[in-house]
């Protein structure tokens, strides 16, 4: 008779292997000793989105916590060329006004779980994410749209362990009782996420709307107040919608590699204020919450894209392709970047970006980006067709025309419903 497997093999009498998304942080330091108390070989895995933190710090704590390897992926290049770039093609904006610097990232962290997975042999990913937020859904629908066969561990889900620990209090209590090293106290007065996109902080005291925001709780940012009297102005050059160089027109600094000229813009507008929000959105899961934003280096490419479109696209196509945006930005928040209708946006997306180039120039100043000029070889403006000076190839009697016509559908709508609300002609 063969012998029932171990504690640490699953059905199949294999080592149960988990790559943990680690952050080093109080809950995924936590997660990934319960990993190991339930039986599970665990490969603390990082994905380097550009949060600045020491990965080599990281890896110390992840081996003594007790993972039985710790891997780090730079994907900040590929964050900024597969995920953000398409972004500022489309104007993303969920809600009208979060650029969704964490949702952006999300795809490049599941696919490097993924990799890391099928690299190490593991059957499982786990993550720290709670049963609340936005963020479970994007990590695992992305990882099963790239892995099907993998099975995902999520801890806040499961009730024999958010039966035992409660709340951040009874994570500390553990982790004081088992060694674990920490960086942060109990006071902290509100939770953050960083990448080279954005920071975002919520949580604790921002849980309440009325409660505004400290200023010493900005990282990315001055505040715009406190910003430089001495504007910078700046050069973006686009191609196929997306930003090719920055140029500083003061100092004559330029940047053309992806990832440099993100960080650049991000410094630029950092110094002057420029990317703060504080809004309130709604989750994927059907609950509303409070949310505090920096953005720099996006919110100038948002205002300068937008610009460099206006002048290159036709008007019934943009009218198509921000429609299009709208359910990018949507499946982008709710994490479907890799679903097969995300797929067919983008290419759509894309497809409208062929003739968006040119160069735009800016002005940014105290929490501002000012649009001062653009210029571009696909321009479709004319400038003699719209002089109010200059009669050019436009006859002006043809609009008596176009607006009669256009006139017809209002007019019948006032003879029909004024009449049956007894207004009548509104002239009589």
């Amino acid at each position: 008779m063969a012998e029932p497997p171990s504690k640490k093999q699953n059905k199949d009498g294999d080592t149960k292997i988990v790559v943990l998304a680690y952050s080093g942080g109080l809950d995924t330091s936590c997660i990934l000793l319960w990993l190991i108390e339930q039986g599970y070989e665990v490969v603390a895995f990082t994905a380097d989105v550009g949060q600045d933190d020491d990965f080599e710090e990281i890896r110390k704590k992840a081996i003594k916590v007790g993972a039985k390897k710790y891997v780090v992926k730079d994907v900040r290049k590929a964050f900024v060329v597969d995920n953000i770039w398409p972004a500022v093609q489309a104007n993303c904006l969920y809600e009208d006004r979060y650029q969704m610097g964490t949702a952006l990232a999300r795809p490049q962290i599941a696919k490097g779980l993924v990799e890391c997975a099928l690299a190490e042999g593991a059957q499982y990913i786990s993550h720290g994410a709670t049963g609340k937020g936005n963020d479970q859904v994007r990590l695992e629908l992305s990882s099963y749209a790239l892995h099907p066969t993998i099975e995902i561990i999520a801890p806040w889900k499961m009730p024999e362990f958010y039966n035992r620990f409660l709340g951040r209090n009874d994570l500390f209590e553990y982790a004081k009782a088992k060694n674990i090293e920490l960086s942060i106290t109990l006071k902290q007065p509100w939770s953050m996420d960083a990448n080279l996109m954005h920071i975002s902080y919520e949580s604790g005291i921002l849980e309440d709307p009325m409660v505004e925001a400290p200023d010493d709780m900005y990282l990315m940012t001055v505040d715009p107040k406190k910003a430089p009297e001495q504007s910078d102005r700046i050069e973006i050059e686009f191609s196929k919608g997306v930003p090719i160089k920055v140029k500083n027109l003061g100092d004559g600094t330029e940047k053309t590699d992806p990832l440099e000229l993100y960080q650049y813009l991000n410094k630029i507008g950092g110094k002057h204020g420029v990317g703060r929000s504080d809004i309130v959105e709604n989750r994927f899961i059907g609950m509303k919450s409070r949310g505090v934003y920096e953005c720099p280096g996006g919110a100038i490419l948002l205002v300068a894209h937008l610009d460099i479109e206006n002048i290159t696209m036709d008007k019934a196509v943009r009218r198509i392709k921000q429609g299009l945006s709208l359910r990018f930005s949507e499946q982008v928040y709710e994490g479907f970047w890799y679903s097969p209708e995300c797929e067919f946006t983008r290419h759509c997306i894309d497809r409208s970006q062929d003739n968006v180039e040119g160069v735009v120039i800016l002005e940014i100043y105290k929490g501002n980006v000012m649009v001062k000029a653009r210029s571009s070889k696909s321009s479709l403006y004319n400038e003699e067709l719209v002089s109010m000076v200059v009669k050019g190839d436009y006859e002006p009697v043809d609009a008596l025309g176009f607006i009669k016509v256009n006139a017809v559908r209002l007019k019948e709508y006032r003879r029909i419903r004024g009449a049956e609300k007894g207004q009548g002609d509104a002239s009589s």
